[in-house]
């Protein structure tokens, strides 16, 4: 199936859940998980990745733990492409390449499996949110040690007002919710 128009996911936000203080005092958390739960807005999610992303020779969705972990798979059989999950450390049973980063709320590391991408693979990597953008940086220089080729960057949400997207400037990023404040 082939999707030609961009999907109006404006209506989604009324099925995103904001939750004042969460991990911490003061950030306001956009909660996917009540979107997902309902059948008619997580097709609309998939379906509008999907008409984004079709005809744009994917070989690979990765989608970044955890909740990259639910859309990228769908994605994945949408662009009959395969799925790779980017992990916490310690996750994956073989030799794997690490990459520390800075969060809004402290530093953290992802691992992918060495054999995950092959040289010249082209790979959209999908998450939940667009925050700083330090998440998202710290995969692509993963799938970039790999030899992989970030043909986009995908997300749920987008917080504009924290700017993460001006990390990307050489990426196409592609958000389909954003937020202002």
């Amino acid at each position: 199936m082939v999707l030609k128009e961009k999907i109006n996911c404006e209506p989604l936000k009324e099925l995103v859940r904001t939750v004042p203080d969460f991990p911490k005092p003061g950030i306001l958390f956009y909660d996917i998980t009540t979107l997902l739960k309902d059948k008619t807005g997580f097709a609309q999610l998939i379906d509008a990745f999907a008409a984004y992303y079709i005809g744009k020779e994917v070989d690979l969705v990765l989608g970044i733990e955890a909740r990259g972990f639910i859309f990228g798979p769908a994605l994945a059989y949408r662009l009959n492409a395969g799925f790779v999950p980017v992990r916490k450390p310690k996750k994956l049973p073989a030799p794997t390449a690490k990459v520390t980063y800075d969060l809004e709320y402290g530093t953290d590391s992802l691992e992918i499996h060495l054999d995950a991408i092959e040289p010249g693979q082209r790979v959209v990597i999908v998450d939940d949110l667009l925050a700083t953008g330090g998440t998202m940086e710290a995969t692509v220089k993963l799938v970039r040690q790999l030899g992989g080729e970030v043909v986009g960057l995908g997300f749920a949400i987008e917080l504009d007002f924290l700017q993460g997207a001006a990390k990307f400037k050489e990426y196409d990023v592609f958000s389909l919710l954003h937020y202002d404040e």
